[in-house]
């Protein structure tokens, strides 16, 4: 038996992102409009794995399979689109993560509650501190949302001086790890529950405004992303034909399967119908409950330095030039504190900056709650080797990542609070 169980750990380890060998990442740059819609069909045709769309004034990263890169490649040149190999091999970039994260292990003082946030954790490890401070902290409550396509449960902090019962205190609502892969995320949001549990500064913050708290809004996905595919964006629905997973921030009721990916092997599959996924049931859930008190919305995605609003169909909502001026506010208490190497953020509608895109949680939030409301999308830190960019996570940067992105998220709190 103990042959057997050391057997299956080796091809356990063996089998993690193998299916990734080989594999490179394209930087790609686009002239015009018309070599964006060129690229956009060579993504539907081959599948490929969109890290950034490129634009005009900004590169685009694009994940190629090694038996794809030959005919991509002779696209590109027929189209006359540039393009250059930033990563030749993406897992062995994916195994320097590993290494350089497993050196984290057990650098912050958990015991003390005081650095849980400075290190990449697994979905057990934050559900049991999320118990731990509800615990430990009078005015912090956690609550089970539901479970997952696999059965994990899901769940959320409310944080509250009064226990939620002041109707005329404004709910602040963050969520982040929708999609998988996007694990920096995730430091972030830690971040903002220790500065509201664990290390108070700003007392107005708790004062004058409720929160809600969601990490790990894809349990299945972000654990499936550490065992087996690093890279994997979805939800691990396997009742669909083709291919496994939903892309849940495709999957609300808003604008639902207009602008996302019809077919179950594409990254934004949409699933078969607006909120067929228990995960994105249960952020519906929460939004409704606390709709007429929603002040913020905040869906913490990477990369790219952008903070956007919707909606995804181009159209503005009706309260469009306070939440584009809240935006830049947010983006450049962001750049004063940023690292320099970092470029600065860029605000504006989602479907004019980047690319229209429908079913997404923060258009959701934005119909229901009539409020302010954005997907953040945090900066790819680059290493000095440019080995580790994109959905990579380089530990030097976790801490930085939630530091900068606070000082942002203060800015909307408070012209929420003070405008409620």
């Amino acid at each position: 038996m103990r042959l057997l169980l050391v057997l299956a750990l080796v091809c356990s380890a063996y089998g993690k992102n193998e299916e990734l060998e080989g594999d490179s990442l394209y930087k790609i740059r686009v002239q015009d409009v018309d070599q964006a819609q060129t690229l956009n069909e060579l993504v539907n045709i081959f599948h490929l794995d969109v890290w950034s769309h490129p634009l005009p004034e900004r590169d685009g990263y694009i994940l190629v399979d090694q038996q794809d890169k030959l005919f991509f490649e002779n696209e590109l040149n027929a189209a006359g689109i540039e393009y250059e190999i930033e990563i030749n091999n993406i897992k062995e970039s994916i195994d320097l993560e590993e290494q350089l994260l497993s050196k984290t292990v057990g650098r912050s003082n958990v015991s003390s509650f005081g650095g849980f946030f400075e290190e990449v954790r697994r979905y057990d490890e934050v559900d049991r501190y999320l118990v731990d401070l509800a615990n430990r902290y009078d005015h912090v409550e956690v609550v089970s949302g539901g479970r997952s396509f696999e059965g994990r449960d899901i769940k959320y902090l409310k944080i509250s001086t009064t226990n939620f019962q002041d109707q005329s205190k404004p709910v602040v609502m963050i969520e982040s790890l929708i999609h998988a892969r996007e694990w920096i995320t995730l430091p972030v949001t830690l971040y903002a529950i220790h500065k509201l549990v664990e290390d108070i500064t700003d007392q107005d913050l708790i004062r004058d405004v409720d929160w809600i708290i969601l990490p790990i809004a894809n349990p299945d996905g972000y654990e499936y992303s550490h065992t087996t595919n690093r890279i994997w964006r979805k939800n691990r629905a396997t009742d669909y034909v083709g291919c496994d997973g939903v892309d849940l921030n495709r999957n609300f009721d808003a604008s639902w399967g207009i602008a996302s990916g019809w077919f179950s092997c594409l990254d934004t599959f949409h699933g078969r119908s607006a909120f067929s996924e228990p995960e994105t049931q249960i952020i519906r859930d929460i939004l409704s409950e606390h709709r007429h008190r929603l002040g913020l919305f905040l869906d913490i995605h990477s990369f790219g330095s952008y903070i956007l609003y919707g909606y995804g169909t181009g159209q503005l909502p009706p309260n469009g030039l306070i939440i584009h001026l809240v935006g830049v506010s947010m983006a450049n208490a962001i750049d004063r504190v940023k690292w320099e190497a970092n470029r600065n953020y860029l605000v504006g509608n989602i479907a004019s900056v980047l690319y229209p895109a429908t079913g997404g949680a923060s258009d959701y939030a934005q119909i229901v709650g009539n409020s302010l409301s954005y997907t953040y999308e945090l900066p790819a830190y680059r290493n000095q080797v440019n080995t580790m960019l994109g959905f990579l996570v380089d530990p030097e940067f976790i801490e930085q990542a939630g530091y900068e992105t606070w000082e942002g998220i203060k800015v909307a709190v408070r012209y929420v609070a003070q405008n409620f």
